[in-house]
């Protein structure tokens, strides 16, 4: 299966994007496709040999709306003849999601249009670089803007110029009240024919896009925000068209016309959604900010001198130099200096950490002491920085399952709302005011201007768009939108110990030989042996020998017993190191250690039991010490009514000992890699809502059992598949933070949709008994909508 994402154009409210997404999951060989229209954008999972991109896009186009494509030009190098050229052409016409490409042997350019999010400029030139040629960006184009900022501009014209034909319509309007008959209102403006003059321009140029987009959606057998405004605005302009050709055989008689209503509610409906397009821009902060943190160029180290170059053309293997102050550009490994460098736009910590020769460095932060040299080992779209956009931008294009539901109402609700208007009119004309076409008229064109489902489609993707990139500016990544939905229903968290709760940096704290082992003795054995570990406790081991000077003796036939310990060869001798359960399977007895490991336990140690050749040789403990906020976290995740639990593979003893510094009353000890998940479902079969907190790649099965898996990662650890959500800092007070973001944003979504239904709910019969004027319809209409973007935006505001 493949999956790409496409941006559309020509949405304008939710029955658009419903009937976008059920279009294209008709078609053979979709798997899911799901239509974000805050975003504009549909994420599509499809089988290439059932169905291409270019049909899914024919297929968006007959639809009735657009594809967002992008043209780059490119300066090709390598080409000799026309043979290259169309070589070129050719095998960049194959590429799938581009859309046309052109190359001139004559200039050596290529210009190439492709569908925006499908394919990237790095993917182009890698096509052509396979092919056998160069290509890079012309460096001397403008700018390319972005796609909000140039819808901003366009309405901020269509509304401008409606505008200017609107104003003197809308003076002959308000001269009409009561209360405002002292208002001077110059004869020519009563003329019919200039009124005609003055709101034509509106109906058909500025109102162009309804007609076509409300034509679109009918030759598709549906109905959408376009087609009410073109039933209501067209109803009082041909009405009015018809009662200014009546006055040629009643001269001087004057008449209710309606030019004002059409062109005044067009222009209100431009306007709403100019502020809509702006807010939404708004929405997208917390990706510009992300963006912002990247390098735009880079130092490359080429024949022994540095040469600078656009970051986007650094490849992996590439020698940079990076002076103090500078932003490293990619992720990378020191090949030469050592340094201080500023990791906290990534991983949240503020004290600088010191690097030399072989450390790895993550793309974004900055170096602030030191000269370094570093081999780029992740560059473009592999960036830690990189993938944390993409996490963002994936869960701010994802629907949460609240969402659904306002996507399958909105869908039936404008062909309801279009037989509710015509039934108003019917009444009006016959009961209400039997044979008056103006009071009818009035009404139903209220009914349908107020009706749009502009707010009810937008209640939920921008809250999440503005929650989730709340949450990621705080280093927190929701995987999608249900996600962000679901972590508000948590009541139980239960915490992995080592390198969640605690620091995850056990030191080596105890030395307790038996017999006639001697400290050194014991120690040299012990830590050869765990030489051969990954184990955290295992290198902790290891580092506290070589600390105290002892000499590591070559290790042979090394063998992890998982969940026990270890079994290796040192110096032709057995050593096994683990737990009273490793001993207890080799029929090794441990009954005269038993008092100190007691000891060493309830202070809260980890030790462990070593024997050499079958007999016990003594004890080695190591500690590892909470983090210095997850006493807090644990306090705040309790005042949220949230029951917390401690889950590790340690003895009870250790584990009630770690878990009382840090606050926590319930644990479960002693538990193998592979029973994690067990317990997580057993605590589930309880009827709780279990979170689980880990470090994302020990703890998977466990993460994936929970309702909520919680990854505890940094920069260049992010482990994005194996949790729903991912703390990039290492503090737990993110876990309090991502369920409270949760909570508000869900709280939010419901604010919205409550206004959004409420509004039309109460709206519509209002408008249909007579108590609302069309304009002040349009107006309501255009704040609705404004209003639910603007409240999510105060998601923005959340502190964390």
């Amino acid at each position: 299966m493949a999956q790409k994402e496409l941006n559309i154009t020509g949405m304008t409210c939710a029955a658009c994007s419903t009937r976008v997404e059920k279009g294209l999951n008709r078609m053979n060989g979709m798997e899911k496709a799901s239509v974000n229209l805050a975003l504009e954008r549909a994420t599509v999972s499809y089988d290439p040999d059932k169905v291409s991109l270019n049909d899914i896009q024919d297929k968006v186009t007959s639809l009735g709306y657009g594809v967002s494509v992008k043209k780059e030009e490119f300066d090709i190098t390598g080409m000799t003849c026309a043979a290259c050229s169309a070589r070129v052409e050719k095998g960049l016409s194959r590429l799938e999601g581009v859309k046309s490409a052109t190359v001139n042997l004559a200039l050596e350019q290529a210009t190439v249009e492709y569908t925006d999010g499908v394919l990237s400029v790095d993917d182009i030139i890698a096509r052509v670089e396979k092919i056998g040629y160069g290509a890079t960006r012309k460096q001397d184009r403008a700018p390319e803007e972005d796609h909000r900022q140039t819808e901003i501009k366009r309405q901020q014209k269509r509304f401008l110029f409606s505008l200017i034909f609107a104003v003197p319509l809308l003076w002959t309007m308000v001269g009409h009240f009561s209360f405002t008959k002292w208002m001077y209102v110059p004869d020519l403006l009563m003329n019919p024919w200039v009124q005609m003059a003055l709101a034509t321009p509106v109906q058909f140029i500025v109102g162009g896009p309804f007609y076509t987009g409300a034509y679109k959606a009918l030759r598709n057998g549906s109905a959408n925000m376009d087609v009410l405004v073109a039933l209501g605005t067209s109803a009082a302009y041909f009405y009015s068209v018809y009662l200014a050709i009546q006055s040629l055989s009643m001269p001087g008689h004057t008449m209710g016309l309606y030019f004002e209503t059409s062109a005044v509610l067009i222009t209100l409906i431009v306007l709403g959604k100019l502020f809509e397009a702006k807010a939404k821009g708004r929405s997208s902060e917390a990706i510009k900010k992300l963006m912002g943190l990247q390098a735009k160029t880079a130092f490359v180290i080429r024949d022994g001198e540095e040469v600078e170059i656009p970051l986007e053309q650094v490849k992996a293997g590439d020698l940079l130099a990076v002076r103090p102050g500078e932003k490293i550009p990619v992720d990378g490994v020191i090949k030469e200096g050592q340094s201080a460098v500023n990791e906290s736009m990534i991983t949240g910590e503020s004290v600088p950490v010191d690097k030399t020769a072989g450390d790895a460095v993550i793309g974004s932060t900055i170096n602030q002491q030191g000269f370094l040299k570093i081999e780029a080992v992740k560059v473009g779209k592999d960036t830690a920085l990189a993938q944390i956009i993409r996490v963002v931008e994936q869960a701010q294009g994802s629907k949460a399952p609240i969402q659904r539901q306002a996507d399958r109402i909105s869908g039936i609700f404008v062909p309801i709302v279009v037989g509710i208007a015509i039934v108003t009119f019917i009444v009006w004309i016959s009961l209400v005011s039997p044979g008056e076409v103006a009071p009818a008229l009035e009404a139903t064109i209220s009914v349908l201007v107020i009706a749009c489902p502009c707010a009810l489609g937008l209640a939920t993707p921008v809250s999440i768009m503005a929650g989730s990139g709340r949450a990621a500016e705080a280093g927190i990544l929701f995987k999608g939108g249900e996600h962000l939905e679901a972590a508000q229903g948590i009541d139980t968290v239960v915490l992995d110990k080592t390198g969640t709760v605690t620091k995850g940096e056990p030191v080596l704290t105890d030395v307790v030989p038996l017999g006639n082992w001697t400290e050194e003795e014991l120690l040299i054995m012990a830590g050869s042996a765990e030489a051969g570990s990954e184990h955290p406790l295992a290198k902790a081991i290891v580092s506290g020998v070589r600390e105290r000077g002892a000499a590591l003796i070559e290790t042979t036939d090394f063998q992890a017993v998982s969940g026990f310990g270890i079994r290796a060869v040192v110096d032709g001798k057995v050593i096994l190191a683990g737990t009273r359960k490793l001993m207890m399977k080799e029929n090794i007895s441990v009954s005269d250690l038993e008092e100190t490991l007691l000891e060493l336990e309830e202070q809260g140690r980890t030790a462990m039991l070593i024997a050499i050749d079958g007999e016990p040789a003594g004890i080695i403990a190591v500690a590892d010490t909470i983090k210095d906020t997850s006493k807090e976290a644990v306090s705040r995740l309790k005042q949220m009514g949230l029951d917390v639990i401690m889950m590790t593979g340690d003895n009870e003893r250790t584990a009630r000992a770690i878990a009382a510094e840090a606050g926590i009353e319930k644990v479960i000890s002693e538990v193998l890699p592979d029973g994690k998940a067990n317990e997580v479902k057993k605590l589930q079969e309880q009827g709780r809502t279990v979170a689980m907190v880990g470090d994302g790649i020990n703890d998977a099965p466990a993460l994936a059992t929970a309702d909520t898996g919680l990854a505890i990662g940094t920069g260049t650890d992010v482990a994005m598949e194996a949790a729903d959500i991912t703390l990039i800092r290492g503090d737990l007070n993110s876990i309090a933070d991502a369920i409270m973001m949760s909570r508000n944003t869900m709280k939010n979504i419901r604010q919205n949709l409550f206004w959004a239904f409420g509004y039309n709910t109460l709206g519509i019969p209002v408008a249909a008994i007579g108590l609302l004027a069309p304009w002040l319809a349009g107006a309501a209409m255009a704040f609705s909508s404004v209003s639910v973007v603007l409240n999510a935006l105060r998601l923005q505001r959340v502190k964390l």
